[in-house]
């Protein structure tokens, strides 16, 4: 009776240790990166826009892998695509977009990353929304700033004092 117990408990702790292995496994059609970050960057001192998406590499990146991301344009029209070199030794991976105009507050803009190796397969395919917290209005439409030492810039601040932050006019609603 003693040794059918110890032959039970040891097939149990078996099975749940091969259980909790399993569960730690990657899917095979994970790919080598996991998405840990997206977001929109607003930087008002130079008036500009952009999505920034952060993945973290889970697993090895064959060497002359590429990121090809495409953004939807806020503004309408075609997306914006940008390619990027992905190296070996990397363990962070940042892909920022071109600096963007419209964005809305609350509404979610579509990201699409393909990691496409040097045979132009494609390894790993990504695909998720970006909201924004904030609209873009919150922005001025010219840089508040020019030249290497941060010089206010004359075409916002007025010699009178004041200032015309202006406003883009052409952003579908």
């Amino acid at each position: 009776m003693k040794i059918r117990k110890i032959i039970l408990t040891t097939i149990g702790a078996g099975i749940v240790a091969g259980l909790a292995l399993t569960g730690c496994q990657r899917k095979e059609d994970e790919g080598p990166t996991q998405l840990t970050g997206r977001l929109f960057v607003f930087n008002y001192r130079v008036a500009s826009a952009s999505y920034m998406i952060t993945l973290k590499k889970i697993a090895p990146i064959p060497e002359g892998t590429t990121a090809v991301a495409e953004f939807e344009n806020p503004a309408g029209g075609d997306p914006l695509v940008i390619n990027q070199k992905i190296y070996t030794f990397w363990d962070k991976i940042t892909l920022e977009s071109p600096d963007l105009r419209c964005v809305r507050k609350d509404r979610p803009y579509s990201v699409s990353i393909k990691l496409v190796d040097a045979s132009d397969k494609t390894i790993q395919t990504i695909k998720t929304e970006v909201k924004s917290d904030l609209d873009q209005t919150v922005l001025p439409t010219k840089p508040l700033v020019v030249g290497p030492a941060y010089t206010a810039n004359p075409d916002i601040f007025k010699g009178d004092g004041s200032a015309d932050y202006g406003h883009d006019v052409a952003c579908p609603a």
